[in-house]
């Protein structure tokens, strides 16, 4: 390869991987669990490559185009409504993806070569005009172990 991909510098061991899904299966599943009506619940989410490219694509492209500069995307838990409508999942753990960002400023007074000079914001922030992703395939049953 002549230009070989970098590595990522928040990498982790498998063993460290593998200690961190023992603690949430150990000290999470058991809460889960009773909560949920003994029904098995999610301990891994999955998202295809290219479902995820899809979204990273839509969110900086529809970002530039709400005045925002894409940064990252934050991954939130969630717990489906506990109704017919959500069906097997209804009570269940979900895993819901929000783009993040700085809204970019324009200001008209100061030009540079007569180009306008952008200023982003200093704080990253979640972008409430994008919409979140959701519905990747759920690890149970039966539960996945790392």
């Amino acid at each position: 390869m002549k230009n070989p991909p970098a590595k990522p510098s928040q990498l982790i061991t498998r063993e460290f991987a593998q200690q961190l899904n023992l603690n949430y299966n150990d000290k999470k599943q058991t809460n889960l669990k009773a909560m949920s009506n003994e029904k098995e619940d999610a301990n891994a989410i999955w998202y295809s490559i290219e479902e995820l490219e899809k979204y990273i694509h839509y969110v900086k492209t529809r970002g530039i185009e709400d005045g925002y500069n894409v940064d990252g995307i934050r991954f939130y838990f969630g717990v489906y409504p506990d109704d017919e409508q959500h069906g097997d999942k209804a009570g269940l753990t979900t895993l819901f993806l929000v783009p993040t960002g700085k809204k970019i400023k324009t200001n008209a007074a100061k030009i540079q070569s007569f180009a306008l000079v952008e200023e982003q914001e200093e704080e990253t922030m979640d972008i409430q005009s994008l919409e979140p992703m959701n519905y990747g395939n759920i690890g149970r049953p039966p539960s996945l172990i790392y």
